[in-house]
């Protein structure tokens, strides 16, 4: 069995980086993949350009999206994948440095699955990744979004 993509739509590269130690040092068996904005985001997911080989651009298992973006920002993402009939069941899971009530309560009023604040420190980043290891790929059933 193959592992899950993970698709990280986050400008700031060095957040991404960061995330991605994390998962590794956690040993989370996920393929992670990276664009960073929603823009690219769109194209990824209806495999456009260069995302168009599904065998290196898999359809992801689920999203794990920033809100603050250039081009299109989380909530148009968030707006778009939920109203497109083969992507609207993916999992959609914010990480953001908002906490504010405003943010948390649109997410998930526009169909965020999660919403998840990025932590300050790389040691509770680790542990996040655990958490999204225990829950998003273990415990929870997730729909099968291969044959979209």
């Amino acid at each position: 069995m193959s592992e899950t993509a993970v698709l990280i739509v986050e400008d700031n590269e060095d957040d991404f980086l960061l995330l991605q130690r994390a998962f590794r040092k956690a040993e989370v068996p996920v393929t992670l993949k990276w664009v960073k904005d929603g823009s690219e985001a769109k194209a990824y997911l209806l495999g456009e350009d260069a995302y168009g080989n599904r065998a290196e651009c898999p359809m992801p298992g689920f999203i794990l999206a920033d809100l603050k973006m250039p081009r299109m920002d989380g909530f148009e993402l968030l707006a778009w994948v939920r109203s497109v009939v083969f992507l609207r069941r993916i999992p959609f899971v914010v990480l953001t440095s908002s906490n504010q009530n405003s943010d948390i309560n649109k997410a998930y009023d526009m169909g965020a699955n999660s919403y998840l604040v990025k932590p300050g420190e790389f040691q509770d980043l680790m542990q996040l990744s655990k958490a999204i290891r225990s829950y998003w790929l273990s415990l929870n059933e997730n729909p099968d979004v291969s044959s979209s």
